[in-house]
């Protein structure tokens, strides 16, 4: 390095390069020393007290060194920088090893106890005696899940169409990882639809628990559900009269098996139109039991803080209240029957003037001997009037705003029959308005309920 200039330093060539750092340390006046010797030995002393000016640097080993004298506080920061400095790179590859270690940690355990979980499923559905199927299998079945093979999407995951070795078609329900259902829904299904047998019931074949997958294998509706039909201005003029009615008294024949004939009382809670489906010759099988309850001995009815269903289907005591009973399942049977018979949904506004939903819109057309009104259309020329009319005034028994004056589904199996002509008159509908409508029918709440809403597919 070129000195800086020396007009105004002092030199000493008395003095040795370690005299001279003694005495400029000792000056305060003192910036910068050097060897006054350019031959290169450490002898002979310059010093400046004032800026250091026309300094220069020389590649290699040209020139002189120069010592600058720095304050304490400017030191004390080169210093805390360079620990600074030390310290980050000791700390960034240690905390990254811990959270990678952390991670593993987590990822193993996950994976330990998605293990044990897998195994006590396993073990609860082998003694069932219910078949558990290979993922692999269940992959190459619906060519790895291909969106070509997708039916639909429920609540509790997408449903594809799947084809077995054996050219058996089936329909796989895979729960999804953002599924409002979950493990504890699976299960249930599981559990229940094993133990159940009756031909308005869709058929469960297997299931696979296995690599985080819970995936559930029915009998292949050809037809898919209902809904489809219904609210589809085209599908709904293949439903005439006499397969709506052979539809309506099948879904009632299997609400009967789940609340008395079978050996347990279950309440399904989440009856719907896009929750039965209809095999090769249009006959109905309710889906779908995530969501059911059982209960044993003489009980049928209880309360919960967490109501679930589908909105425009659950009765008013357990939307507003959470109690639920097989009278619920009666509730959800008329708002279908309605549907059934208008092809339309019951959740839509069918008069502006009172935001009437559909069960306002049949009743108050009932009270105006207009009920003939709400038929659909495409079914003309295919019914009996008073067939017709007599399903309309079992549907709105079935949807009564209070569960006592609800008949049951063994009565309505009976008023279903043409020969019976006891019916009693019905009463106003609970829930007869529109979704966010303020003239809803006066009902109880509570507070320390939560919904979760289902919507149809």
């Amino acid at each position: 390095m070129k000195l800086p200039d020396t007009s105004r330093s002092m030199v000493d060539w008395r003095m040795s390069l370690e005299e001279c750092r003694a005495t400029c340390s000792k000056n305060c006046s003192c910036t910068a020393y050097a060897s006054a010797n350019v031959s290169g030995s450490a002898s002979g002393c310059i010093m400046w007290t004032t800026d250091l000016t026309d300094i220069r640097w020389y590649e290699g080993d040209i020139g002189q060194d120069i010592y600058v004298r720095l304050a304490a506080a400017d030191i004390e920061s080169q210093s805390n920088s360079h620990h600074t400095h030390l310290a980050a790179i000791i700390l960034v590859p240690t905390l990254t090893i811990f959270l990678a270690v952390c991670g593993a940690c987590y990822v193993w355990r996950r994976k330990k106890r998605e293990h044990y979980i897998n195994v006590d499923e396993e073990k609860q559905v082998k003694d069932m005696d219910l078949p558990l199927y290979d993922l692999d299998t269940i992959r190459e079945a619906t060519k790895d899940f291909s969106i070509d093979n997708k039916l639909g999407q429920g609540g509790f995951g997408p449903v594809y169409k799947g084809k077995m070795i054996e050219e058996k078609e089936i329909a796989v329900k895979r729960l999804s990882k953002t599924s409002v259902q979950g493990v504890d829904e699976f299960m249930n299904e599981v559990m229940l639809i094993a133990k159940l047998q009756h031909r308005n019931l869709v058929q469960l074949l297997g299931c696979c628990i296995q690599g985080g997958e819970r995936i559930l294998i029915y009998e292949y509706m050809p037809n898919g559900s209902l809904d489809a039909f219904l609210f589809d201005e085209t599908k709904s003029m293949l439903l005439d009269w006499p397969t709506r009615y052979n539809i309506t008294v099948g879904i009632a024949r299997a609400l009967i098996y789940l609340h008395q004939d079978s050996r347990l009382t279950i309440i399904h809670r989440d009856l719907k139109a896009g929750n039965v489906l209809l095999d090769e010759d249009m006959n109905p099988k309710i889906s779908d039991f995530g969501m059911a309850r059982i209960f044993g001995g003489e009980d049928s009815e209880a309360n919960t803080r967490r109501v679930v269903g589908t909105y425009g289907y659950m009765s008013p005591e357990y939307a507003m209240d959470g109690n639920f009973s097989v009278k619920s399942d009666v509730f959800s049977f008329g708002v279908l029957l309605l549907e059934i018979i208008t092809s339309r949904k019951n959740r839509g506004v069918y008069n502006s003037a009172h935001h009437l939903n559909l069960l306002g819109h049949v009743w108050s057309l009932w009270n105006e001997d207009k009920a003939m009104e709400i038929i659909d259309k495409s079914i003309e020329h295919t019914y009996l009037v008073s067939e017709v009319l007599t399903c309309i005034k079992i549907g709105l028994l079935c949807v009564q705003e209070q569960p006592r004056d609800r008949p049951t589904m063994t009565m309505v199996l009976k008023m279903l029959d043409s020969n019976y002509n006891a019916l009693p008159e019905p009463r106003q509908p609970g829930f007869v308005a529109s979704r966010g409508s303020s003239t809803i029918t006066q009902l109880s709440s509570t507070n320390s309920l939560s919904m979760t809403i289902l919507e149809g597919r």
